[in-house]
């Protein structure tokens, strides 16, 4: 299992936190220093615990449950969207609708009407209707997408854990999770409250090269873990 060096997190800024005057007091622990007003994260313990993450969500993966991303910042977007992409595994990186895990049958019906409208393309049914009526479609189509795409093919509700870039913009996310008792992992900046999640991430939320590499360990250790499922799945049929 890959665990970046001390080295590659500091050149991708993964020790920056926030000012001083927006810290929140449960990150002491984390915190290595204080520079020009700035504080500085132990990336010693982000390596400790990102290693504890990665073990513990590779194990989930290898059970052949899902993760769910969750991301909505700019920084965050594309990068989530491209790796849950490559493990086959839910996203959320446009915005987080309230009740996307409490109240998941309304979600559901937003998703099932997507569904519908993807199939009146395929079928033929859009030939027959007005072009002002396509054209709704479409347009609702599109909203729908943007929002709840990365969702859609969910294989199971609710998801096994969620994995998130920034609880602090993602309050909703993680209230719901926990509300549900799904376990939370994420990348936790100076300026939050690391109780608030299972396995706490010490790291900068900001920059795209941190949420890179911090991402890209999470998504390595899922990949690892369905491989691994399958090498046993391969294994039993052997024996048998």
């Amino acid at each position: 299992m890959y665990i970046p060096t001390i080295e590659e997190m500091l050149e991708a800024r993964v020790h920056l936190g926030h000012l001083r005057s927006r810290w929140n007091p449960r990150m002491r622990p984390y915190i290595f220093m204080e520079k020009d007003k700035i504080h500085l994260i132990d990336v010693l313990k982000t390596q400790k615990l990102l290693e504890e993450a990665a073990k513990a969500i590779r194990e989930i993966a290898r059970q052949g449950r899902a993760v769910l991303y969750v991301g909505t910042k700019k920084q965050a977007r594309e990068i989530l969207k491209e790796m849950a992409e490559s493990v086959d595994m839910p996203y959320v990186t446009e915005r987080w609708l309230g009740g996307m895990l409490t109240n998941y049958k309304t979600i559901r019906r937003s998703v099932m009407k997507m569904e519908a409208i993807d199939r009146m393309m395929r079928d033929g049914t859009f030939e027959k209707i007005s072009k002002r009526e396509r054209l709704q479609k479409l347009r609702e189509k599109e909203k729908l997408e943007r929002f709840l795409g990365g969702i859609a093919r969910m294989p199971h509700f609710p998801p096994a854990a969620v994995y998130i870039v920034d609880i602090v913009e993602e309050q909703i996310a993680v209230a719901e999770a926990n509300r549900l008792n799904i376990p939370t992992f994420a990348m936790v900046d100076t300026n939050a409250d690391p109780t608030r999640v299972t396995f706490p991430i010490p790291a900068n939320d900001d920059s795209t090269r941190s949420i890179e590499l911090i991402t890209g360990v999470i998504t390595a250790a899922i990949r690892e873990g369905k491989e691994a499922a399958k090498t046993e799945a391969l294994a039993r049929e052997a024996e048998e």
